[in-house]
């Protein structure tokens, strides 16, 4: 494969393509050197070439609103038509992730509020597809499907039952709501943190269309690291005023996701069991046993 690419790449002098794994995504990555240049390549089947394209024209608006991500360098079928590929410019960071916590709270809460700024730019995008399904009839059949899964799996959480508590409690709210682009996966783990302390947001791949406030359905994972960055990407999407339906509907979307999550667990072995169960005491100490709305990581900061 690698030989092939090299061939058909619209790029003078390549140096090398090696592969790089990181992340969860379906594509295959690679890095690409050449004369002065450094990029990710992303490879798939081609299937999945309206998805491609659809990837290509997120980034081409992310760029017009200024939001920092990968500028698509090229992009078009290759393999002998069998696979699609979107070569990337390199972004030179960190996963925010891994960094984050070594920033003082002050600076953890301030990218936390450009990522929800930019959260809220994205969540303006003209969406590159108009799903026909409305957003109430597609998410209960998620939750359907969850429960299902729960219910049919060997293993249970603790107080698990708690779960089903919070979704008959608001499952209504998702009524009659409009769609709007989403990422499809916004997370610290997909942002990127370069040396001038610029915030990077990466692999658009998952993007869908969706009720706005899914999006912060993985905020968890955000809270977990950085409860100030967590904090920081909900006042920057609303501009300090969180409406309450807001914290009801999140809970909403995180139980529900809780639900699958350790289903899905199992195949991986002992160790994602073992995190998704830490994940879900993590939760219930955040919301008190769902006795409170807001979680208590959540908190504002002064002089902001």
């Amino acid at each position: 494969m690698i030989e092939e690419l090299m061939s058909e790449l619209p790029l003078n002098d390549i140096q090398s393509i090696t592969p790089f794994n990181r992340g969860w995504s379906d594509d295959r990555k690679f890095i690409v050197t050449a004369e002065n240049s450094k990029f990710l390549l992303r490879v798939g089947n081609i299937k999945n070439k309206d998805r491609f394209l659809q990837h290509v024209l997120l980034l081409q608006q992310s760029a017009e609103m200024n939001i920092p991500t990968h500028n698509p360098a090229a992009h078009g079928e290759c393999l002998s038509a069998t696979h699609y590929y979107i070569l990337l410019n390199w972004i030179e960071g960190n996963n925010a992730g891994d960094v984050l916590t070594g920033f003082t709270s002050s600076e953890q809460y301030d990218f936390g509020v450009t990522a929800g700024k930019i959260l809220s730019n994205i969540h303006s995008f003209t969406p590159v597809f108009e799903n026909p399904e409305s957003w109430s009839k597609r998410y209960n059949r998620k939750i359907d499907r969850k429960i299902e899964m729960y219910n049919n799996c060997e293993l249970k959480y603790q107080n698990g039952e708690l779960l089903f508590d919070v979704i008959t409690k608001y499952r209504q709210l998702i009524k009659n709501k409009t769609d709007v682009q989403h990422h499809g996966d916004f997370h610290i783990g997909n942002m990127l943190i370069d040396s001038n302390h610029k915030l990077h947001i990466i692999d658009f791949d998952r993007h869908d269309t969706g009720e706005a406030y899914e999006e912060f359905n993985r905020i968890t994972w955000c809270a977990s690291v950085s409860p100030e960055f967590a904090s920081g990407r909900i006042d920057g999407y609303f501009n300090n005023d969180v409406p309450e339906e807001f914290w009801e509907m999140l809970q909403l979307y995180i139980a529900t996701n809780m639900l699958s999550s350790l289903p899905w667990a199992i195949p991986f072995g002992e160790k994602e069991i073992r995190t998704m169960r830490r994940s879900y005491a993590e939760l219930l100490n955040w919301y008190d046993d769902f006795e409170l709305t807001v979680p208590k990581w959540y908190r504002k900061y002064e002089n902001h």
